[in-house]
Order: C-alpha cells, then structure tokens, then sequence
C-alpha cells in the first residue's frame, strides 16, 4: 500500500522536508505521481516497529540507572 509523504511524515513523527530530503538523496525509495510523493507503507511498518523497540529498550535503560549522587570531594 502506497501513502503520501505527508502521511508518512505523521506516521513516523518526523518532518516532512526531511523526509523529502531522504528521498532526492535516495535513501527512500518513492514514486512521483505528478502532485504527491508516494512510498510503500509496509516498509516503514517494519522501521517504525523497529524505532518504538529501541526507544522502549532506551527508556528501560534510562529507568534503571541510578539516581546521580552528589560526591563532594573533601580535598
């Protein structure tokens, strides 16, 4: 399934210039339908999937780590 730049753009929260920038350079790959951008869903299903894992391994990880300690240096 095909969805515009824009959609793509709220679906991955990012902005849509740099997706637009993504694409000139050719690390997304899309078809100009003569108005719109369009990209294959599926792809970023899979990416964004991937995304929410990291950031939820990233904020486990945060959580665990110990509250910063105050060491006073009494030299």
């Amino acid at each position: 399934m095909y969805i515009t730049l824009k959609k793509l753009a709220d679906f991955l929260e990012l902005p849509e210039a740099y997706l637009e920038q993504q694409i000139h350079e050719g690390n997304i790959k899309a078809l100009f339908d003569g108005q719109n951008w369009l990209v294959n869903q599926d792809y970023f299903q899979r990416h964004k999937e991937q995304l929410d894992l990291l950031k939820k391994q990233l904020l486990a990880e945060l959580e665990s780590l110990p509250e910063d300690w105050d060491a006073k240096d009494e030299d």
